[in-house]
């Protein structure tokens, strides 16, 4: 498309529109990607039964030793003060631990029509759109 004769209104209502388009994507990128890992883990899990074996039994043999023992919920326990960190990987220096949401994160979330008061949508922007990093 031609933006060279559009008037600088016309330009910001296209780019306006070009975000929400994004933000639409990016929602149904997400909820795609979490349909299809369902259904992966729902296939593994049909494999695993089928041949008569415990699902939890298997997972602990896919697991490293040294991994297992943190792979509960990801949550540490109270007191700890030891909480995973989450980097942005556009930027490597926002970086979120826990607390207060930064303004950045705020505003990549609104960006992809994520509501940043909601727990789920939070928990899935930062298992997304996040890499986590252990100290």
């Amino acid at each position: 498309m031609e933006y060279q004769h559009l008037s600088a209104e016309e330009l910001k209502t296209q780019i306006e529109q070009t975000k929400q388009r994004e933000a639409e994507l990016q929602k149904a990128l997400n909820q795609r990607w979490q349909a299809e890992k369902s259904e992966l883990a729902q296939e593994v899990r049909d494999i695993i039964e089928s041949r008569g074996h415990d699902v939890e039994e298997i997972f602990s043999h896919l697991m490293p030793s040294s991994r297992r023992r943190r792979a509960g919920s990801g949550v540490k326990k109270a007191g700890s003060g030891n909480y995973t960190r989450y980097v942005d990987p556009e930027n490597p220096n926002n970086v979120y631990s826990r607390g207060v949401l930064p303004r950045w994160m705020k505003e990549k979330m609104a960006a992809l029509g994520l509501d940043s008061g909601k727990k789920d949508d939070r928990e899935s922007f930062k298992t997304n759109h996040l890499q986590p990093v252990q100290d």
